[in-house]
């Protein structure tokens, strides 16, 4: 390509960059273009590639003015390049100005701004600054998606001028020549054919960065492919069959392509293979050529630079020298070829890997032959050496020191590459397999090595579909070695997938003949488990990771580990689906569930659970044999319940569930089976596949509807109740086993477990104690073991707090969550109960009995039972009810016997008020609860009863005819408080409408006693104003609740903190009672009130606090704030500066027109006698003034303006902490904001800032000046 050629794209880019506002190109250059003659160079730009950035229109030079177009020489000096349509150039003349009108020469000007940015990222491609390189390369990628011929062009023209380049250089344009390629869509024929030259000649172009540069090149040939890899596949054909040996790059893209899973699709990929087969068919005549033979060895044998990676071209290698193998028809010739590859060197674990994949291509064709040739380098003198050798001393050592590892990788590649015809090797492979296993030298290379070649054979036995009718008879060796690896495995350390990959293998043996015998099973399992649960925690594992370069992820290889434990315990019993084969395993597991060490029970509790599940779900056992062990394994569970560790408890509770839908099932198909005369039962044999055999068992069991129902309703349940309903199924032999099992465990040192012992032995004997032939035994054991264990009605409560919480920990569980809400009304109306029960019992609050001596105060019953409702009603979508309580603090009601029945009303009230989707499914669930023989249980119900008659959702499940029935039957309940109950909703609203009218005459007077001098009765008045809202139900008072409104408001100030607590309680209840059908003039009210609440939660007074939440969130509700859970969350429990920001944000953005009355409401509360309110005020316009200065400016006159000075001057001499300094910037950021008001001339401090824009609005931006400033005023504020 003549140099000559660069001009017109220096010249070109040049103008176009004095054109678009760029600096002009280095003088060198400049002067290097001047003295190069003119020519042309064809750049057609595509519609695509025309910029949008409007910055052209507005610096339009004079020289560019003096434009024309012309079409583009097509004569040999452009042949090399690709050719399109007319493209635009510049040209001194003037004589064609005329010629171009608007619209061209601004597509011109467009297409010379992009070329000119394109060529300026590429030139400076040469910096050393990496973060700038990968940023110059985003952008031209990016610019390649808008304009993509541009792009190429400009590169493409970029690299043929400047063919002098240096190396360095030209890699990093091949880099983006690469990217911008693979990052296009699509890329045109022409520029395919063009770049793809381009390659080719670069990959064999020698430099002084030879390897890099070559990939490089073969980089861009391989981001071709992505595009169209047949011309590509073609071309590279060509250049190898050339019987030239290939150069490097040529492997090197065919390497890439071969390897990367992500370059093809399936269908590509396996087109791609056969073209590599087809290849290497072609390639057979150059087995015989002794110079093409003996590069083809010394690239195979050439040490990589780094010996832990292999490059591209080098793995291609062994797999094309393996395909050439394949196709060689002469068995000799194979032979003598495999014979030199494996007498190179075996130093390096890749060159291993490769001779391995070789050997095994061979394989596919000339198994026999591959075979002779291993025995016969396996009978070898250096290979007998490397047996006996534990300390190499010389390199020639070392070449032969691994042999027998890269033996064991080519047995194993044999298998993988012969398929269908590897089964009758398979004890002759197994059998070399474990000899060199057992006597080579032991190292880790021998071992992953081992278990690679193992892991290769077993999964192309498991393809094989006549596998399972063949029997090895070396399966029992390599168990053997398998389970000598395993112990051999330090039991301190987990570092590498040795564990994990011996216990895939084992898992998939158990599924090849012979089966395994008892004894081997019982020792294989002893092993296997503990060589995985007797592992430390995982922060003492990574302590022996820190010396490794590359450390690994303790965590996750312990859980995969863990896995595949868990499969190859589920495929033993796949293999024998008898309760016999379950209580092996298991009896095995509970060595592990009574361990002392939390993590091992954990560990196994998990696996069992697992393994319960896997059974449950997939196999069904034999209705022939029994579960006699069951007793004891639920015990075990049961007591584990209740372990310190979360995990172990959830994974203890999923065991039961999966144990007791087990236990069904048997029993069913038991029952079922002896109902069948002999001979129907021999013929349903016949007919079908057994429903506990170990095949398809998608079908259903033939279990009865009961059992069914009872699967889907035991997760639900506490662990007691679950223990419950498994007792009634276990027989009395099961039951003593489980008396004894508990018995037994009373004296355990385990934390806990002692006291869980006696709660479900506690069970058993309440339960079943008639049918107990032990329960005297028990008992005397009981009193021997239990004496510190407190008195009996502790014991009684220790029950339901298990039940408490397991199902606190279920309302969190992610499997659980859509079972906890489909069961949200039962579960309210039981914790309801629960904590009523708790109460009634009178308990002592403080430790729990039996946890003194340790003493540790865990939570009481009636704690737990709280959090077990609050996290009800918060996780199952009922957040708005949580509020209601939350805020106003009534989750304390729920505490003491006398004030639990307004905390169940205030609770029902709430799920009224915010029309709770629950309200018919809950009232479904009092109407059997109404009928309850418990006392309690009738008493929670008609507490929710009465509040729901407000709801008209009540009316859709309960007419109000019914309502009057089911009330008037409460009148005969033996409990006076339920009978009290009934006649309260009796008196209801809902049966005597007339009542509104006289309520709503009886409000004046009460808002008149409002002003009386003595605070209890204005108090008392006010909270009865707020009964009478609540009274009167759907009910509006019309009118009234303006006057209401402005009469309670009015109150927000006073001194007393008893009035302003209760008149902000009557505020709130005011605006809940009128949701969904206020007046436009209540809200009005609601708006004004905002920054007096927002001002009151920083009350001395934490009633009033409490009351303001309360009422802000209530009045944010009713005008229909965004973000109310937010809202909600910051108003309850934050307290930061982030909270008070938000507050006032979403204040500020939710009525901006009422700034004005907000500003001057926070003026006005400048005033006030609390310190606490005033300094929050001066924050709250500290806060408005930054970030609305304009409109605040506005808003302020001169003594608003006097007061500020004045608050900022005081709170500048205060005590507080940060404040002096945050008083003080506030003051002189006021006198900016008054000077920029007044336009007087600006401080010092605004002198240097641009002039601000006409015209602002009532919340506009704040100048660049205040934005500074935030962040030096607020910092001050934390300190506060």
């Amino acid at each position: 390509m003549p140099r000559d050629r660069a001009a017109p794209l220096g010249t070109r880019t040049e103008l176009a960059a004095g054109a678009c506002g760029f600096s002009r190109p280095h003088p060198d250059m400049d002067r290097q273009h001047a003295e190069k003659p003119h020519s042309h160079t064809t750049a057609e730009r595509a519609s695509s590639g025309l910029s949008q950035n409007p910055r052209i229109s507005f610096h339009i030079s004079e020289p560019t003015r003096d434009l024309s177009y012309r079409k583009a020489p097509q004569g040999s000096a452009s042949g090399d390049r690709p050719v399109h349509s007319a493209t635009i150039l510049l040209s001194n003349s003037q004589s064609s100005q005329a010629a171009l009108v608007p619209q061209e020469h601004k597509m011109f000007l467009e297409e010379a701004y992009n070329a000119a940015i394109c060529f300026k990222m590429l030139r400076e491609l040469n910096s050393s600054d990496t973060l700038r390189l990968k940023h110059i390369v985003s952008k031209i990628r990016d610019m390649a998606h808008r304009a993509p011929n541009l792009v190429l062009e400009t590169i493409y023209d970029y690299f043929i001028d400047n063919l002098e380049v240096g190396a360095a250089r030209a890699i990093q344009l091949l880099h983006v020549l690469e990217t911008v390629i693979g990052a296009m869509d699509s890329l045109e024929e022409t520029w395919k054919e063009a770049f793809m030259k381009l390659a080719l000649e670069n990959m064999t172009k020698s430099t002084e960065l030879e390897e890099a540069y070559q990939d490089a090149a073969g980089n861009v040939l391989v981001a071709i492919c992505r595009h169209s890899w047949q011309p590509v596949a073609q071309q590279l054909e060509t250049e190898v069959l050339t019987g030239v040996f290939p150069h490097r790059s040529l492997l090197y893209v065919m390497g890439v392509l071969t390897s990367n899973q992500q370059l093809l699709s399936q269908g590509e990929k396996a087109c791609w293979e056969e073209k590599l087969t087809q290849i290497a068919v072609k390639s057979v005549p150059f087995l015989n050529t002794d110079v093409w033979s003996k590069e083809l060895l010394w690239a195979l044998t050439t040490p990589d630079r780094t010996q832990q990676e292999q490059p591209p071209e080098k793995a291609f290698l062994f797999v094309y020298y393996g395909l050439i193998l394949q196709a060689e028809d002469n068995g000799n010739t194979v032979r003598t070829h495999l014979r030199t590859l494996l007498e190179t060197s075996h130093q390096w674990p890749k060159q291993r890997e490769g001779m391995a994949l070789t050997t095994g291509l061979a394989a596919a064709r000339h198994l026999d032959h591959v075979w002779a040739v291993l025995e016969q380098f396996g009978h070898s003198a250096p290979i007998k050496w490397s047996l006996h050798t534990f300390s190499p001393k010389t390199s020639d050592d070392l070449r032969w020191k691994w042999a027998s590892s890269t033996i064991l990788l080519a047995y194993g590649q044999m298998a993988v590459k012969a398929k269908a015809h590897i089964l009758p090797w398979v004890d002759n492979i197994l059998s070399r397999m474990i000899f060199y296993f057992r006597y080579s030298s032991w190292d880790e290379t021998l071992k992953q090595s081992f278990l690679a070649a193992i892991l290769m054979l077993v999964g192309a036995i498991s393809r094989n579909e006549g596998a399972h009718s063949y029997e090895f008879s070396q399966l029992p060796e390599l168990l053997e070695c398998l389970m000598v690896l395993m112990e051999k495995e330090p039991q301190d350390t987990l570092c590498t997938l040795t564990r994990q990959r011996t216990l895939c293998i084992i898992s998939s043996l158990c599924k090849l003949r012979p089966p395994l015998d008892l004894e081997k099973k019982s020792r294989l399992l002893t092993i296997c488990l503990r060589s995985v649960l007797a592992l430390p925690l995982p922060d003492v594992l990574e302590k022996h990771t820190c010396l490794f370069l590359e450390p690994p992820n303790v965590q996750t290889l312990y859980n995969k580990t863990s896995e595949a434990l868990d499969h190859m315990l589920q495929s033993l019993l796949t293999q024998d689906p008898t309760t016999d084969e379950l209580r092996l395993l298991l009896s095995h597991l509970y060595v592990w569930l009574v361990s002392e060490k939390a993590h091992e029970r954990q560990r196994a509790v998990r696996s069992c659970a697992a393994l319960l599940r896997f059974l449950n779900d997939n196999l069904y056992l034999h209705p022939n044999n029994d579960f006699r062990w069951m007793g004891q394994l639920m015990g075990m569970l049961g007591i584990l319940c209740q372990d310190p560790d979360v995990a172990t408890q959830r994974s203890s509770l999923e065991g039961l569930g999966h144990l007791y839908c087990l236990l069904l099932r048997q029993r069913a198909e038991a029952s079922k089976a002896k109902t069948l005369a002999p001979e129907q039962l021999s013929q349903a044999s016949e007919d079908e596949a057994p429903l506990w055999s170990s095949g398809d068992q998608k079908a259903t069991p033939p279990a009865s509807q009961e059992v069914v129902f009872q699967k889907d309703q035991i997760f639900q349940l506490g662990s007691s109740q679950v223990i419950k309903e498994i007792m009634k199924h276990l027989s009395l032999e099961e039951l003593t086993d489980l008396v004894w099992t508990t018995v037994n465990s009373l004296g355990s040192t385990g934390p806990c477990h002692g006291q869980a012992a006696a709660d479900m032995l506690l069970t058993i004997i309440q339960e079943h104690g008639a049918k107990l032939e032990t329960a005297s035994d028990a008992s005397t054991s009981v009193n021997g073991q239990s004496q510190a264990r407190g008195r009996e009605g502790r014991l009684r409560a220790l029950v339901p707090e298990a039940a408490m919480n397991t199902l606190h920990e279920l309302q969190f569980a992610r499997e659980f969550k859509e079972a906890v809400q489909e069961a949200y009304p039962q579960l309210l109306l039981a914790l309801l109960t629960q904590i009523l029960y708790i109460l009634e019992l009178n308990l002592p609050e403080g430790p729990r009995v039996g946890q003194e001596a340790q003493g540790a105060a865990t939570p009481s019953p009636q704690s737990t039972s709280l959090e077990a409702l609050k996290s009800l009603v918060s996780t199952t979508g009922h957040w708005q009810d949580f509020a209601h309580l939350e805020l106003r603090g009534s989750w304390d009601l729920f505490t003491t016997i006398h004030t639990y029945p307004q905390g169940v009303g205030l609770l029902a009230r709430a799920m009224v008020h915010n029309r709770c989707r629950q309200i018919e499914a809950v009232t479904r669930q009092l109407l059997p609860a109404l009928q309850s023989q418990e006392v309690r249980a009738r008493k929670v119900a008609m507490l929710i009863l009465n509040e729901f008659l407000y709801s008209p959702a009540l009316l859709g499940v309960l007419p109000e005819q019914a309502a009057l029935t089911v009330l008037a039957r409460s009148l005969r309940d033996c409990s006076p408080e339920v009978r009290v109950l009934g006649l309260q909703g009796l008196g209801n609203i809902l049966f005597h409408p007339e009542k509104g009218s006289l309520l709503c005459r009886q409000l004046p007077p009460f808002l008149d006693g409002f002003f009386r001098s003595s605070e209890p009765v204005v108090v008392r008045l006010m909270g009865t104003v707020s009964d009478t809202l609540h009274r009167l139900g759907v009910h509006s008072v019309g009118a009234q609740s303006l006057s209401i409104a402005i009469n309670s408001r009015s109150f927000f100030e006073d001194e007393r903190d008893g009035i302003r607590a209760a008149a902000m309680a009557l505020f709130g209840d005011l605006v809940a009672a009128m949701a969904g059908r206020e007046p436009r003039s209540l809200k009005t009210q609601v708006q004004q009130s905002m920054v007096p609440l927002l001002l009151h939660l920083k009350d001395r007074c934490p009633a009033v606090v409490t009351q303001a939440k309360f009422a802000y969130y209530r009045c944010a509700e009713l005008l229909g704030w965004r973000l109310r859970h937010t809202l909600f969350s910051s108003l309850a429990w934050e307290r930061g500066l982030s909270a008070r920001h938000f507050l006032w944000a979403c204040l500020m953005s939710s009525s901006q027109e009422e700034f004005s009355i907000h500003f001057a409401q926070a003026l006005s509360c400048l005033h006030s006698c609390q310190h606490h309110i005033k300094t929050w005020a001066a924050l709250f316009i500290g806060y408005t003034l930054c970030y609305h200065p304009r409109a605040a400016s506005q808003t302020l006159n001169d003594s608003d303006t006097k007061l500020l000075l004045r608050t900022f001057e005081d709170l500048r001499k205060g005590p507080e902490p940060g404040m002096p300094e945050f008083a003080a910037r506030q003051l002189s950021f006021l006198q900016e904001v008054v000077a920029d008001r007044s336009g007087l001339p600006p401080s010092p401090l605004t002198c240097h800032l641009p002039n601000s824009s006409p015209g602002p609005t009532a919340c506009s931006a704040p100048p660049r000046l205040h934005r500074a400033r935030l962040h030096n005023i607020f910092p001050f504020e934390r300190k506060i």
